[in-house]
């Protein structure tokens, strides 16, 4: 049976921070658009900055309908599933903000992530969630996987993008300005990084 809780704190915090992975679902407030749900999980890319607010590292991809999906209404759930260890199921339901880098707040929020290379993997934003609603409920029907390591193809990849040609490859790719449905979705360029 599932519970309610009103912090993210204690053992709720600790299940989170361990997971290797967590699943971001967000969708337009078209009931005609396309709902969006996408893996995250690269090492250090989570924090939980107090009881109820946590943030991720956005990086570079073929799309960015999270982001434009937050730009319009920012509504997102994100899920955590236990794949060893006993069985869990996490869901925080809340509001989420792409912080960009012209933000005042970007560096401030990159602190929050010290151990992952900001430079290597065409970060693109942070995105910042609200907590509306924290749940937890058994998993008893997820698998149980080992997880082995990070990929290195996405740092091998991006890392050797300036600014300037990390918004020109961004421009070539059909889905990061505008969305799958027609939304805002990256400001293009990318905007300079405050300091």
């Amino acid at each position: 049976m599932g519970r309610s809780h009103e912090r993210i704190d204690g053992r709720l915090r600790t299940f989170i921070e361990q997971q290797k992975i967590f699943f971001t679902a967000t969708a337009p407030l078209s009931g005609e658009g396309t709902v969006n749900l996408s893996p995250k999980g690269l090492t250090g890319s989570f924090a939980v900055l107090d009881e109820r607010t946590v943030a991720y590292l956005d990086f570079a991809g073929s799309n960015a309908e999270t982001i434009a999906h937050l730009r319009e209404n920012g509504r997102i759930t994100l899920m955590w599933c236990a794949f060893d260890g006993p069985p869990n199921i996490v869901r925080v339901h809340g509001r989420g903000e792409p912080v960009f880098r012209d933000d005042p707040r970007w560096t401030g929020l990159l602190a929050r992530f010290p151990d992952v290379d900001h430079t290597r993997h065409g970060l693109r934003a942070v995105i910042v969630v609200s907590a509306e609603l924290i749940r937890d409920t058994c998993g008893f029907g997820v698998p149980l996987m080992d997880h082995r390591e990070d990929r290195s193809l996405h740092g091998s990849r991006f890392e050797r993008e300036t600014d300037e040609s990390l918004s020109a490859y961004f421009a070539k790719k059909e889905h990061i300005a505008t969305s799958i449905d027609g939304l805002p979705g990256l400001p293009l360029p990318l905007p300079p990084a405050t300091r």
